[in-house]
């Protein structure tokens, strides 16, 4: 399996005969669709919550395809305290879609699919930057902030997820 940083998240992967890639625990194999893989692994439990209180769950377990930036549950720790609890309640329900969907795009994007400087138009609306480099894939979203694509490539049914580091951010 892989190391841990000391986060929660795993900094390496393992790819089955399946094709399929260890994260948060679990294999995610390109047999199940993106809610299922995500709701496998221990990495992703505030996402998966997240996408319920937002009502996104059939949307992502349709067809697709789609490319989601998926934040490891250590990304929503670094929001401020209570931003999380916040966000699940039913009168925030508008924003927790507007932030989710701003982790989107439509399409099946691996890792090599994304360039440097490429621009990414998100199911929200706004966009993301790609920033990709020898070392690895960063994003940056609407207001500045960076995120880093910790596992790229995880292949499910309807598309593709790139676990990352830090919750993106749209502007409105």
């Amino acid at each position: 399996m892989g190391g841990g940083t000391g986060d929660g998240t795993t900094t390496t992967t393992t790819t089955s005969a399946t094709g399929g890639v260890m994260v948060g625990g679990a294999m995610m194999t390109p047999d199940k669709d993106i809610v299922d893989n995500a709701a496998g692994s221990a990495d992703h439990t505030t996402l998966v919550a997240a996408v319920k209180a937002a009502g996104l769950v059939e949307t992502l377990k349709g067809a697709g395809p789609f490319t989601v930036f998926a934040p490891a549950n250590s990304a929503f720790d670094k929001l401020p305290a209570g931003t999380v609890n916040s966000l699940v309640t039913p009168e925030m329900k508008p924003t927790l879609t507007k932030i989710l969907t701003y982790h989107v795009v439509p399409g099946r994007l691996t890792a090599a699919d994304l360039t440097n400087g490429q621009v990414l138009t998100t199911v929200e609306g706004e966009q993301l930057t790609v920033m990709k480099s020898a070392s690895g894939v960063m994003l940056k979203d609407a207001k500045g902030g960076t995120a880093t694509v910790t596992i790229p490539n995880v292949v499910s049914s309807n598309g593709v997820t790139h676990v990352i580091d830090t919750v993106l951010m749209p502007a409105k």
